[in-house]
């Protein structure tokens, strides 16, 4: 297991720090604003630690610290990346005078040092004017150092994709009163692992996350990488990352992250669905691993739109209008070399929805395919309450499309629903959950209340129904059916009992017509 999941900074820590910021700034700027001002600084922060961090030990061959940022400047190739002096965060600190202009030298002396982040990570001005008038003064400026100065974000310190929580939270906290996160979901760190572990990426793999936010999922499949081989230095090999994300703000982090980790990332910035930035010519790229959370139950696009698709992405069929859960699978699975395997979080109903209805339902038809086409190698279900924005489970959708002789039509399913500690906020996965859920999933572990093995005819025999709890029942899940779990039922059987009604509907309209046609 990761050293990283033992870091001192808990969830509970890095809010409360975080919300020391916002305060730190309250009554200057709208509260949806808070993040572009908090945000870089947090980077150059945690650029200024890990800078610190290589020095350090570039001190233990050349002597001392003096001498390793002479011969780190004279040759660049000795350390991650260079942090300009305007951009030390003991400069920044020890600033009484003047703070905006050295915030903002700051950010633009990192930007410049490292241009695929200019436009990005310099577009706030901390010593901007309206009217004359300072938007954020001198004091509020010099406590905003002091607060992001509260902790250490060197890469001992803190997990890998510190930048991505921090992210999330002050887009939750304060712009979803706005609209502002609509969907936007980050992936809770134990998922994350846990997928990184199954995914078991090798070395010199392509990766991919075609909806990436701020690359904690591509972070922590290279980390793993790293940790197979015993330490960076004994990788031969580094794995190749390639992420698309549509959201400016998201697209910076995932930037920031491949830039702090040293990491070969490669970042494009729109619309995937729309516009996929990978190809091969015309033709979509093909990598050995995708690992995604799309966002859940998009409803932006109709069957026009997946019939018009120029790279052929949806032979499986079209998702309903309500739900693009598998419109965003069958474009992962495009994306996929012949060998290739996937890691997908979604709904938990896309495992499930349709099965056992009258009716025709478009998602039960593309899972049958999958299923019929052996590409389904397990289903996890996680538990409640992990993700910040929905206390619904979910699932995570493991596919492969060169199954082991041995794995060939039969699916692992996984009830992790129990697996969990309760948290403030949120539940979490310990690091021996992380473990034993991983490792049921890459030894195809069966385990009584826990996870089994069921052949692709047993799937057809239940209607294509993969939800794990279908088939692996735990007697406290039984016993003690949670709320949360009650709720999101009813939820999801008033959507199947509404699109129901607009497909009888759609019938009702054209036997009216027929018969119409035949009374003239």
């Amino acid at each position: 297991m990761s050293e990283e999941n033992g870091k001192t900074l808990d969830i509970t820590a890095l809010e409360n720090w975080l919300w020391d910021a916002a305060c730190s700034i309250r009554g200057a700027v709208d509260a949806p604003k808070f993040k572009d001002y908090i945000l870089p600084l947090i980077f150059v922060k945690r650029m200024s630690d890990v800078f610190d961090d290589e020095i350090t030990r570039l001190a233990e061959d050349f002597g001392d610290k003096e001498t390793a940022r002479e011969m780190a400047d004279t040759d660049r190739k000795l350390i991650r990346f260079w942090v300009p002096e305007a951009a030390r965060w003991e400069k920044i600190r020890t600033t009484t005078l003047k703070i905006g202009e050295t915030l903002t030298s700051a950010v633009k002396a990192v930007a410049k040092e490292n241009p695929e982040l200019s436009g990005v990570i310099d577009i706030v001005d901390f010593n901007a004017t309206i009217s004359g008038e300072r938007i954020v003064g001198e004091t509020k400026l010099s406590s905003l150092v002091e607060s992001i100065s509260k902790h250490r974000l060197g890469l001992a310190d803190v997990e890998p994709d510190i930048l991505g929580r921090a992210y999330e939270y002050l887009l939750r906290k304060f712009a979803e009163g706005q609209g502002q996160s609509a969907g936007e979901f980050y992936t809770p760190r134990e998922v994350a692992w846990i997928m990184a572990y199954v995914a078991n990426v090798k070395e010199g793999e392509e990766v991919y996350d075609p909806c990436c936010g701020s690359g904690g999922l591509l972070v922590k499949a290279e980390l793993v990488v790293v940790e197979k081989a015993g330490g960076k230095e004994k990788v031969k090999k580094p794995a190749k990352l390639y992420g698309q994300e549509l959201g400016a703000t998201t697209f910076a982090m995932a930037k920031m992250n491949m830039i702090l980790h040293d990491m070969a990332g490669n970042m494009e910035i729109g619309d995937t669905m729309r516009n996929p930035k990978f190809l091969d010519g015309s033709k979509l790229k093909h990598f050995d691993v995708v690992v995604a959370n799309p966002m859940w139950n998009q409803k932006e696009w109709d069957e026009a739109f997946y019939d018009a698709d120029p790279h052929e992405r949806f032979k499986f069929g079209y998702p309903p209008g309500s739900t693009a859960d598998w419109g965003w699978v069958q474009h992962m699975y495009s994306s996929l070399k012949d060998g290739g395997r996937a890691a997908i979080v979604l709904d938990t109903g896309a495992v499930s929805r349709g099965s056992g209805n009258q009716g025709s339902n478009k998602e039960n038809e593309i899972r049958s395919k999958f299923v019929d086409n052996d590409l389904i190698e397990g289903v996890l279900l996680l538990p409640e309450n992990l993700f910040y924005n929905t206390s619904a489970p979910g699932i995570v959708l493991f596919l492969n499309r060169a199954k082991p002789k041995e794995r060939k039509g039969k699916i692992l399913l996984v009830n992790a629903s129990q697996e969990f500690e309760k948290g403030r906020p949120k539940n979490f996965i310990n690091p021996q959950g992380i473990t034993r859920i991983s490792n049921a999933l890459l030894n195809w572990t069966e385990e009584e209340k826990f996870s089994t093995v069921i052949s692709t005819a047993d799937a057809v025999k239940n209607d294509y129904n993969l939800s794990p709890s279908r088939y692996v029942e735990t007697s406290e899940a039984e016993m003690h059916r949670s709320i949360g779990h009650i709720l999101y039922d009813l939820e999801q059987a008033e959507k199947d009992a509404k699109q129901v009604d607009v497909e009888l509907a759609a019938i009702f309209a054209k036997l009216e017509l027929k018969a119409e046609a035949y009374d003239a």
